[in-house]
Parts: C-alpha cells; structure tokens; sequence
C-alpha cells in the first residue's frame, strides 16, 4: 500500500473534490474513530468525500487495488462497522446538508447528515420524520436499517417515510432510487442496511410536529419495578397514538430536576412523549402517577428538538459498547419477571435497557412492503447495551447482556430482528433477522454488488443463481 499511495493516490486526488487522508496525516486519528470506542482499526485510506463523484472515484479506486471498502455516516454503529483494517473508509461526514420543502413537506438530506441535523432544519418549518432519539447518531445507518424512535407510532419506521435515495453503487453508477426507478433497490435499501450501495442522499416524507410537544420522565426504584413495569404494560394496551411511551431501564440522571438522594441510583423509567393536546398527555401521566407513584418525575412542554436529543450525553462518544437486542410480543408476567431480574445484575452505572413499543403507524404497513427485518405485527423492541468507561467494566456488563438476552430467548418473536440493535452479525443471525426475505435480498445484492464489495455490515450475501 506504501507504493500505491506515493503513486496511483496522486491520480484519485486529481479528481476528488473531497479530502483524502492517509495514516501519515495528522488528524488520521481522529478521522478513523468511531462512537464505540472499543472499535480500533486503522484503514489504509479515508476518502473524505464532498458528492457522490467522489464516492464512485473511492469505490473504483479501491476495487482497483483489491482494497475493502466501509462507509462512514455518523460512526455510530456499535459494531463499528464505519472502519475496517487495510480498507478503504468513504467517509460522508461532508454530506450534512439537510434542504427543506415545507410546501411539499419534503426533506432532503445528505449521506452524513446527524439526527440533530436532519431535526433542526425540519422543526425549523414545524415538522418532522420519525427517527433515532440520539442526536449524534447518523441518518444513513439509522434508516437504512429501519428507523425507530419517539414518533414510530404515530408514523411509522424512517424507512416507512423515505420517498426516494441517491445511491452510488459498487460499479460507480449513481442511481435514484424510488417506487418508479430501481423499485427492487428502493425496496432493499428500506431496512437491508447498506449491503446495496453508498446513499449519499435521503429524500424524506415530513409530517406536522411540535415545534413544541409534551413531556414526561417519570422514575421509579429497583423495588418499584415489577409494579411499574406492570403498570406501564396496561397503559400501552389502550395509549392514544399522539402519546408514546418508551420504557427504559437506567440509573437516574444527575441532573437538577433530579433529587440529590436519588443521583445514579439504578431503577426504571417511562419516557411519555404527547405529540397531540397536552390534555391527552396529562391523563396518561396522572393515571400512572396514582397508580405508581415514582419517585421523582420531570412534566412539561419541550422543544421537539430537546426531546429528539435528552439521551446524548448517557449514549456519549468515547463509551465502550457492546449492545445486543430482541424482540417480543407482551410485557407478560413472565417477561417483566426476567427483566427484573436481570436488570440489577449490571456492573457499569452507565448500562442501559430500552424497550421501544411498536404498533399503531408502524404495523399497518405491510410485512412485505419493506425489507425491514423486524415483522409489524405489534411488540416490544428490546435494546440491551452495555456501556462502560473501563475493558474489565465491559467485559462484566457484555456477559451480562448475553445472559439477560439469552434469558429472553424462550419468549422472542420468530418473525424476524432489527439489525440496527447488535455488535455482532454471525450469517445465521443475519439470515434468521430477514427470514423469508433473505433470498430476494440476495437475488438483489447479486444484481447490484456481486462481489461483494458492500460487506462490513450485517452481510447479505449474493446469490449464487
């Protein structure tokens, strides 16, 4: 590689727009991290690309001298998937420009393009796409996998509202793709990841939003769980679709709406999001409240952009991570008894649990329609992750994700698994999350990458007819 990069590099950077950064520059370092900092790799190359010319000149350039090729959004995938030794990364973290048609209520944002990003400039008009609930985390990834977060139920998955795509593909072809061009593409790209092609640009179905919505984050104690847990199972059963409520597993903030007592202590929470009157909102919080009382919560109106971000600085660069996920259909007794159960077992004060509730938008769109992994019927997405400041902090907590995921094995859904909410694709996990899908997903990746060029990422693999 010494060689290629005295000579055959000088030619690409005749023709890239962008940057090029070697491990002899100075910021290479910093240009290879990633969010997981367990992740340590050392590409031999980063294209720091400025359009999608710049894509298809680092593909070819890489495909050329049989170097791999990953792709960087907002690096925040907890298997780092962005880096990879010896490869070639195609950095789109100049990508970030988000245009805004409010008339059409249409969203167009670049590869690179952060959730905070993508919220600012659409609430900036009063609107909104479902999305992550992390501001620093990337579009790309986050919607090519599916895309979940505080308006799911209200409008579905991001895949669900994505109309069209800009994708630079493994032969340098840039293509649109939508319902009327490349329609199998179009499919694939909604929840196959980014075994497809480089999107260096979203185009995104908007809906009315806040500026301002209703908040709720309400906190009980260890010994409250099973009772809370409970509780919030027969609240979801009838939640009005403008209301969501998240359930989180987390040691309680050391923020100022927090008692002093209570400061990192280890319980459960409820976020209750009310995107409609705030009437709804509040006989939701109240009917918790007296059933369970918490022991402390935090109710008021928010800016939608601070409600998008309130989990940044607990998910913050520089952690160690090591998540995986599950799905299942109830909050049966028998799984709110593993949860609490499991729960108390970790060791690092940062170690979390979502359980996102998926229904209403998100199950009337058919299991068909998408390649989503995850199957619509309604049901709970379980994120178990792992986070720590130190490798034996870590290694306690990532044996313990294995044993509460493993624990809730007997009670997941078959019908598939999100691949955005694990550190680890072995194939049989990848082919098992697509189920039936997988072998029109393979037909298509042999279509458009048949070698194989897309694959640090939950793989799917060409077929072979």
């Amino acid at each position: 590689m010494t060689q290629l990069l005295g000579g055959e590099l000088q030619e690409l950077r005749h023709v890239f727009a962008g940057r090029l950064i070697t491990p002899a520059d100075p910021d290479y370092d910093e240009a290879r991290r990633v969010w997981n900092a367990c992740i340590d790799r050392r590409p031999a190359l980063i294209a720091r690309c400025a359009d999608a010319a710049d894509v298809s000149a680092a593909i070819g350039f890489a495909r050329r001298h049989g170097l791999e090729v990953s792709v960087r959004g907002g690096a925040h995938s907890a298997a780092g998937v962005a880096v990879a030794d010896g490869a070639v990364m195609i950095d789109l973290s100049l990508l970030r420009q988000v245009d805004v048609d409010p008339l059409r209520r249409r969203a167009r944002a670049g590869g690179g393009a952060l959730n905070l990003h993508f919220d600012a400039a659409a609430q900036a008009h009063g609107l909104a796409t479902p999305a992550g609930m992390v501001g620093h985390t990337g579009i790309g990834g986050l919607t090519l996998g599916g895309g979940m977060g505080h308006l799911t139920r209200r409008h579905g998955l991001a895949i669900d509202n994505l109309v069209g795509a800009e994708v630079v593909l493994a032969d340098g072809r840039v293509v649109h793709a939508s319902a009327q061009e490349h329609p199998d593409l179009f499919w694939a790209i909604r929840g196959g990841g980014g075994n497809f092609g480089v999107v260096t640009a979203f185009e995104f179905r908007l809906h009315p939003v806040g500026p301002m919505v209703q908040f709720g984050f309400l906190f009980w104690g260890l010994d409250q769980g099973p009772a809370a847990l409970r509780e919030a199972r027969d609240v979801i059963d009838d939640l009005p679709r403008d209301v969501n409520i998240m359930i989180v597993g987390l040691n309680a903030p050391p923020a100022p709406f927090v008692p002093e007592r209570h400061h990192l202590q280890p319980g459960y929470a409820l976020i209750v999001t009310g995107f409609g009157s705030a009437d709804e909102h509040t006989a939701v919080i109240d009917r918790i409240r007296e059933r369970v009382p918490p022991l402390f919560d935090l109710v008021t109106p928010m800016p939608y952009v601070q409600v998008q971000q309130f989990t940044d600085e607990a998910a913050a660069w520089g952690s160690l991570v090591y998540d995986k996920g599950t799905q299942v259909a109830q909050l049966t007794d028998d799984v709110i008894r593993l949860i609490t159960e499991h729960w108390p077992r970790k060791t690092s004060p940062s170690s979390a649990m979502f359980l996102y509730r998926l229904d209403a938008a998100y199950s009337e769109v058919g299991e068909d329609d998408t390649a989503f992994g995850g199957g619509r019927s309604p049901r709970f997405s379980v994120f178990i992750l792992a986070i720590a400041e130190s490798p034996d902090v870590l290694a306690a907590d990532r044996a313990w994700v294995r044993s509460f995921w493993g624990a809730l094995q007997d009670h997941a859904l078959s019908s598939g698994s999100y691949v955005n909410d694990s550190s680890e694709f072995p194939d049989r996990w990848v082919r098992a999350s697509y189920g039936a899908k997988y072998p029109r997903l393979a037909q298509i990746k042999r279509a458009y990458d048949p070698e194989n060029v897309f694959r640090h990422n939950a793989n799917i693999v060409p077929s072979a007819v």
